[in-house]
């Protein structure tokens, strides 16, 4: 199926194009999958929505987007279609002479003449066919090439918040099944547009030297055809859209139904996904059907208009030869430049209908690529240069879109090197806390600072370059074990990578593997085991040197010796660092400097260890109850 070709296709560049750039935007995307979504209009279901915009405004943004810079390929592909076209009509022209001679006495000299000129003329129409449609789809496949990588830059800048309102699937069906259809509009329909209409203008302008009388009868069923091809052109459109937007759910489906194939076969839901994939193929199916019958439907009515020109132009031909007004040869040439102008008329309203399906994909494209980022740099925004990494929460509030406060004027103060965890009862707002300082979400109150300064007026590249996250869910990408570690620092070299594992306790392991280093770890690391996993991203955060230090339950989800050689790693990895660790095991956070215990959004408890111990309140109650957990485990 070519659309799920491309999507497989759109995942493997997703993976392997700009990979340091989306995990420096991101870190790891999947960490906030769970989270509540804050305030976004960056739905593309709903901007989907709305009166569609007309064809002129969508073709002169194509134009002035993305045509302008291939005038000189399009002037010349025009030169090539223009030779095909008036070598279609001096085929018709040609005719008349050959024909009138036949049975006549002639020189020999005056047939191989015509013979050398019939040969010329398809040798011509040859060679303008070739290097027209050389030249259009090598423009055509430019314009999807540019236009996809906009569109992926364009991904990589959108807020995170962006991700979480849109489906993947969703995404990758706009990059890869919508511009496709859009290369169809630009090159194909382009194509046919220009060569038939200025084949038709040929094949009419032979057809009037014939006999101009009879040329303006034999098109008097122009105005209808124009009306069908209209009626027919914005029906498709609707239809195309609507087709494009369930092959994007198809897309989602498939996307959402691969990545959690595990717990389908773990709960036995095969019969569900198939009969959920069914129910949306099925509307594809009947979509399809639609188009289909829309665009065929031009077939007949054309067929029944150019029957009775046919018929009207034989008669009057015979009335004209047997009153000596017109030449057999010459009515020959006119029938056959009447009918060779039939097929690009017949292909007009198929043409239309594919062009409206270009538009109807360049608008979802459009949509996309005008949803504008909200977290941005600042216009006074500067680097991040200072000696002190010291990071603090003032008085920050922040809600969901539901309305839920997660954060209700929270203070924090981490000081520079030094280690705070944050524990509480899920909801608390920890992971909010995680989520905002690298700012893939604005407070709506207070400040974040980072070495005193502001978030927001620190630029973005510069923010995040000083900070690295380790989170519970591992962002590991389809390949080597060495290229994932060197996500933390792409120039890095061989030396730095292995000395960045030795530190987090993975070179032993690494070295085991059948091919070491090189040893490919699967889509999200599913080769390795969660121990494993979790110290290539230590690994990785080590490789980049960052003075700030997120770690978001980075051991919950570990068995118990995986947990001690991660604990490990974390330690070396913690030195020297601004470090703020979100634990749910509260054991692996004894050793903080200072532990901060948050309850709907705020600070109830705050001191070290041994002190929340003492003061016997919700920390301590929170660490009895795990204990009383493990030794009954």
């Amino acid at each position: 199926m070519p659309a799920f070709a491309g999507m497989t296709d759109c995942i493997i560049r997703f993976r392997l194009y700009d990979r340091a750039r989306i995990l420096y935007l991101l870190f790891n995307p999947v960490a906030f999958v769970s989270q509540p979504t804050p305030h976004y209009t960056g739905n593309l279901a709903l901007l989907q929505r709305g009166k569609p915009k007309s064809s002129w405004v969508l073709m002169r943004r194509l134009f002035r987007g993305y045509l302008h810079e291939h005038i000189p390929g399009f002037m010349t592909a025009m030169f090539f279609m223009a030779l095909t076209a008036a070598m279609t009509g001096a085929a018709a022209a040609i005719i008349r002479p050959i024909t009138d001679q036949l049975g006549k006495e002639h020189t020999q000299m005056y047939m191989l003449g015509l013979g050398a000129g019939v040969l010329v003329i398809f040798m011509l129409r040859g060679i303008g066919t070739y290097f027209h449609t050389i030249i259009m789809n090598r423009i055509g496949q430019r314009i999807v090439t540019d236009v996809q990588q906009e569109m992926y830059r364009h991904l990589l800048n959108a807020d995170l918040a962006f991700f979480h309102a849109n489906a993947s699937g969703q995404l990758i069906s706009r990059l890869t099944n919508d511009v496709g259809v859009m290369r169809q509009a630009v090159g194909e329909c382009m194509t046919s547009s220009f060569k038939g209409g200025l084949t038709l203008i040929f094949l009419v302008g032979v057809m009037f030297y014939q006999n101009w009388h009879l040329a303006l009868g034999a098109f008097i069923i122009f105005p209808v055809s124009a009306w069908f091809v209209t009626r027919i052109g914005k029906r498709m459109r609707k239809i195309s859209g609507s087709t494009q937007a369930e092959t994007g759910n198809y897309a989602s489906l498939l996307s959402q139904t691969f990545q959690g194939i595990r717990h389908v076969k773990a709960y036995g839901m095969e019969k569900l996904e198939s009969d959920r994939v069914q129910k949306v193929t099925e509307g594809i199916y009947d979509l399809a059907l639609k188009g289909y019958r829309a665009s065929a439907s031009s077939n007949p009515m054309a067929e029944i208009l150019s029957g009775f020109a046919i018929a009207a132009v034989f008669i009057y031909c015979d009335w004209q030869v047997a009153h000596g007004f017109l030449t057999t040869g010459a009515v020959y040439s006119f029938i056959m430049a009447f009918v060779l102008a039939y097929d690009p008329m017949k292909r007009t309203a198929k043409v239309n209908a594919q062009f409206q399906a270009g538009l109807a994909a360049a608008e979802r494209v459009f949509i996309l690529l005008d949803v504008e980022p909200t977290i941005v740099d600042q216009p006074n925004a500067k680097p991040l240069e200072t000696a002190d990494y010291s990071v603090g929460i003032e008085e920050v509030v922040f809600r969901y879109i539901d309305g839920t406060q997660a954060l209700d004027h929270l203070t924090i103060r981490v000081p520079h090197g030094k280690t705070v965890a944050i524990v509480g009862p899920s909801g608390a707002g920890k992971s909010t806390i995680i989520n905002l300082i690298p700012r893939f979400y604005e407070v709506q109150a207070g400040r974040i600072t980072v070495g005193g300064m502001d978030v927001r007026d620190i630029t973005l590249a510069s923010l995040r370059s000083k900070i690295a996250l380790v989170s519970q869910e591992t962002a590991l990408f389809d390949d080597t074990v060495r290229a994932n570690i060197a996500y933390g620092k792409f120039d890095a070299s061989r030396e730095e990578i292995e000395a960045a594992a030795e530190a987090a306790f993975a070179d032993t392991f690494i070295r085991s593997l059948p091919q070491g280093y090189d040893t490919v770890v699967g889509e999200h690391g599913v080769k390795l085991s969660g121990g494993q996993r979790q110290r290539i991203a230590i690994a990785r955060a080590m490789l980049r040197n960052a003075p700030v230090l997120l770690l978001d339950e980075a051991t919950s989800a570990l068995d118990n010796e995986s947990e001690r050689a991660v604990q490990a790693a974390l330690k070396q990895l913690q030195q020297g660092r601004t470090t703020i660790v979100v634990a749910h095991r509260l054991s692996t956070i004894v050793d903080a400097d200072q532990i901060i215990v948050l309850e709907h959004g705020k600070v109830v408890e705050q001191g070290t260890h041994a002190a929340l111990l003492e003061k016997q309140g919700v920390y301590a109650r929170l660490y009895g109850l795990q204990a009383e957990f493990s030794e009954e485990s």
